[in-house]
C-alpha cells in the first residue's frame, strides 16, 4: 500500500474563449467501464456539442493512461488534459472537456491553453484528496486515562472513529503507518502503561488538501 492523490468527488468548471465554451467535468474512476459510462452520458447530455475530449489515469506504478482529442487537432486537447492530471500527481480520475464551437478558430496554442485551463478549473471544483495507508487501532483504557488519550489524539490530529463506554472505555482510531509506533509509545507513556492497544487491520486515511491561498 502506497500513498496516492486523487479527487474528492465530482466537479465541474467552465471557461469561454473567443465565444467557444469549454465545459470540464471531473470524475473519480477505478475502471474502464466507469470511464466509458461517464463519457457516453456526457455525449448524450451535450449531444449538440462539437467535441468531447478526455483523459484519465487509473492505478499506480505504472498507472493506465488514455486520452482522446475527439476530432480536435492531434495533441491539442487530450494531451493537455492528461498533462493537468499528471502535473497534479493524480490517479483514479477522469476529466472530460466538452467544447461548443464559437465560430472562431483558436489555433494550436489557443486550444492547448483552453483545454488546460478548463481541466484545471474542473479540478479546482472537484478538490484533491490524499489517501495514506494506515492502521486501525483499538485502545482500551480506564476513565482516568481517557482524557489523556483524547488530548493526545487531538494534539496529533488523529481522528477518533468511535468510542464505547462500559466499565472501561474503548476508543477506535486510525493512524498512518509511519506514525503508528510512535503513537502507541506515547499513549503507553501518557497512561503509565495501563492502556491496552491492539492493531485492528489496515485502512486508508483520507486527507483533503487545502487549495493554495
Amino acid at each position: 500500500m502506497e500513498a496516492y492523490r486523487t479527487v474528492c468527488g465530482y466537479g465541474t468548471g467552465e471557461i469561454v474563449e473567443k465565444k467557444s465554451r469549454f465545459i470540464a467535468e471531473v470524475f473519480p474512476v477505478v475502471s474502464g467501464d466507469e470511464v466509458s459510462g461517464h463519457i457516453e452520458k456526457i455525449k448524450k447530455e451535450y449531444w449538440d456539442a462539437r467535441h468531447h475530449c478526455w483523459a484519465y489515469v487509473i492505478g499506480q506504478n505504472p498507472g493506465t493512461e488514455r486520452m482522446s482529442d475527439d476530432g480536435e487537432p492531434a495533441g491539442t486537447a487530450g494531451k493537455p488534459i492528461l498533462e493537468v492530471i499528471r502535473g497534479r500527481g493524480l490517479t483514479d480520475v477522469l476529466i472530460v472537456v466538452t467544447r461548443y464551437f464559437g465560430g472562431t478558430l483558436l489555433g494550436t496554442g489557443g486550444l492547448v491553453r483552453a483545454y488546460t485551463q478548463a481541466a484545471s478549473e474542473g479540478l479546482a471544483h472537484a478538490g484533491i484528496l490524499r489517501k495514506v495507508p494506515g492502521v486501525r487501532l483499538k485502545i482500551e483504557t480506564d476513565y482516568t486515562g481517557l482524557g489523556k488519550i483524547q488530548y493526545l489524539l487531538t494534539r496529533r490530529e488523529v481522528s477518533i472513529l468511535d468510542t464505547v463506554y462500559t466499565d472501561r472505555v474503548e476508543i477506535l482510531t486510525a493512524a498512518a503507518y509511519d506514525t503508528v509506533e510512535s503513537l502507541k509509545k506515547e499513549i503507553t507513556e501518557e497512561t503509565s502503561g495501563q492502556a491496552v492497544i491492539e492493531e485492528d487491520g489496515q485502512c486508508w486515511l483520507e486527507i483533503t488538501e487545502k487549495p493554495p491561498a
